[in-house]
């Protein structure tokens, strides 16, 4: 019997190969870099699964590709806006994800980035670096206290609930929006559910946490920014759309809040013009869930997904589980 074909995009950790290898046929894609369209194209034909990552649009000229026989595009990643999957399931092709295992990583790169911009980290890093530090001063590179201040979540799903979660470390007032109020979330850590305008005004940290759809693209923009305190830090460790990254930087340069801390860009691998020159944003190159724990884990869920289908079983992490029937 012919071992089933699949195809990965791109190098991911051994270990989820590995996994693959035992019982299909895998092919990998051998540049440590995003595949171009048509290579892409290339890979993915006569494939019976791929797995692919949130940098491959994956959309009916991918399908019409990959071919009839191929059952599940499985994505490394715990977002899915890379995938058109209302098209997938016209043609019954399962779409899984790999939520919940990278939770833990993107809050904790939330935290760092908030404690970075408050506390003057990167800034304070090329100081020491250039030669500029000639001893302890009064008012070097002050920044702000995070104790005991207003924490404000933009999104109370798995990632947004962990984030505030660690806030009770620092005896923070937690405030909270979302589609829906969370009642877990105010029950274990006294969160309050307010509407967008009023977290904006009244929080000290404002941290987004949010899926990139339709109705979220440039959620925060201009009037959201000077909605803010001028005082505010704001972090994005969602995805780069939903702010407005040209009022954000007219934000930062004018005053109206007091810094900033990206995992994401608006126009991802590009960083807006003036971003990168300012001191008062901390920014990183999509990074969050870059743990040698987390990756590992992600790929092996991708993996198991991609043998539980076919092999003739049920994968774990289903975008689209009407296909299933």
């Amino acid at each position: 019997m012919m071992r089933k074909k699949v195809y990965v995009t791109r190098q991911i950790p051994e270990a989820a190969i590995d996994s693959l290898r035992e019982q299909f046929d895998v092919t990998v894609n051998p540049h440590d870099r995003v595949l171009e369209r048509e290579e892409l194209l290339a890979g993915v034909r006569g494939m019976d699964a791929v797995l692919c990552l949130l940098t491959d649009v994956i959309d009916s000229e991918v399908f019409d590709a990959a071919g009839s026989q191929c059952r599940i595009f499985a994505n490394y990643a715990v977002g899915y806006n890379n995938i058109d999957v209302a098209e997938a399931s016209k043609r019954g092709i399962i779409v899984t994800n790999t939520p919940d295992v990278l939770n833990d990583a993107t809050a904790d790169l939330a935290w760092a980035l908030l404690f970075a911009v408050s506390r003057r980290i990167a800034e304070s890093d090329r100081f020491a670096r250039a030669g500029k530090f000639k001893g302890w001063g009064p008012m070097l590179l002050l920044g702000r206290d995070i104790t005991g201040k207003k924490l404000g979540v933009i999104g109370a799903g798995r990632i947004g609930f962990n984030f505030a979660s660690k806030a009770k470390g620092f005896d923070m007032e937690i405030l909270y929006t979302s589609t829906k109020p969370n009642a877990e979330m105010e029950k274990q850590l006294g969160a309050r559910f307010v509407d967008k305008e009023t977290l904006l005004r009244e929080a000290d940290f404002i941290s987004v946490h949010v899926p990139l759809t339709p109705t979220t693209r440039h959620y925060i923009g201009e009037t959201e920014f000077k909605l803010m305190k001028n005082t505010a830090v704001f972090i994005n460790t969602s995805r780069g759309p939903v702010v407005d990254e040209k009022a954000l930087i007219y934000a930062l340069k004018n005053g109206e809040i007091w810094g900033a801390g990206l995992d994401v860009f608006e126009n991802e691998p590009d960083i807006e013009p003036g971003l990168k020159e300012l001191d008062n944003a901390v920014i990183v190159p999509h990074i969050a869930s870059a743990t040698i724990e987390t990756r590992t884990n992600m790929g092996l869920i991708a993996a198991r997904n991609i043998v539980s289908v076919l092999t003739g079983g049920m994968p774990e992490a289903c975008i689209n589980p009407e296909v299933l029937k």
